[in-house]
């Protein structure tokens, strides 16, 4: 899809897929990978298609240039201050389009990798958050800095609240001040840390891993996670071991089960 704000005709998402991986690249480079719409329904087409996709294991969300994502498009927001609403029907809109992508990514059968390379900002931080795991370059940087512009960072804080402590997720909101790497790891926000010349590879060999497993019980397990992760302790359990009981009736158990005893490696069916 083009990026109808840019003057540009180059498409604002990329997608290359290799060995079961899907790599989905931000490219607005110039306007700091901002969230417009047309990046926005990219991203939302192109997981909808990864979706049915049964040939696809793993996700990796990166982007083209210095930023990782600036958050939503300042300059397509500030340009419907003048709409007879005040723009209240556009920012709604914006709103609840980029919910539905920030949802999708967790709702998606396989596992999302974001990989950051420089700033991920406002709803840039929220794209990254909402990912499975994050690979983080030394150099990359969070911020939810909404509340320096009078704009406080609620829907990022969405992610933000359940990946990291609450008064870590409140420091970042309140003060928005950027986190580096190491600090966004030590807080759970970033799962690796690797130079930036290596953040391509190390991303790739983590996707790879992933994209090895059986699909059946990595989809089951994804599901099963984030699940339960919102029920009381007793209903939790109760969600974990109905997905365990489903899981070892598939082929794929007795198939693991079987080459873990025999000391052979596994040829997954992915059923």
């Amino acid at each position: 899809m083009p990026d109808g704000g840019s003057g540009t005709s180059a498409p604002v998402l990329l997608r290359a897929d290799e060995r079961a991986v899907a790599t989905l690249t931000l490219n607005r480079p110039g306007a700091r990978n901002g969230l417009s719409l047309a990046l926005l329904a990219a991203l939302r087409s192109a997981l909808e298609e990864i979706a049915a996709d049964d040939t696809i294991r793993c996700v990796v969300i990166r982007a083209e240039g210095p930023v990782f994502c600036a958050g939503h498009d300042l300059k397509e927001i500030t340009g419907h201050f003048g709409d007879r609403d005040g723009g209240q029907a556009f920012f709604a809109d914006s709103m609840a389009r980029c919910a539905q992508v920030m949802q999708a990514i967790p709702a998606l059968p396989q596992p999302v990798i974001a990989s950051v390379q420089g700033m991920a900002t406002a709803a840039g931080c929220q794209l990254a958050t909402a990912c499975d795991l994050v690979v983080a370059a030394d150099a990359a940087r969070f911020c939810t800095p909404g509340v320096e512009i009078g704009l406080f960072c609620s829907t990022p804080a969405v992610p933000l609240s359940r990946a990291v402590p609450r008064k870590a997720a409140m420091e970042m909101l309140l003060t928005a001040e950027p986190i580096g790497a190491e600090e966004a790891r030590r807080i759970g926000l970033v799962n690796r840390i690797v130079p930036r010349d290596a953040l391509d590879e190390e991303t790739a060999a983590l996707a790879a891993r992933i994209a090895g497993r059986s699909a059946l019980a990595v989809q089951l397990g994804k599901r099963t996670f984030y699940h339960q992760a919102g029920l009381p302790l007793a209903d939790a359990y109760a969600a974990a071991a109905a997905a365990m009981v489903e899981n070892l009736l598939a082929e794929d158990a007795a198939e693991g089960i079987g080459a873990f005893l025999a000391k052979r490696a596994p040829e997954w069916r992915h059923r």
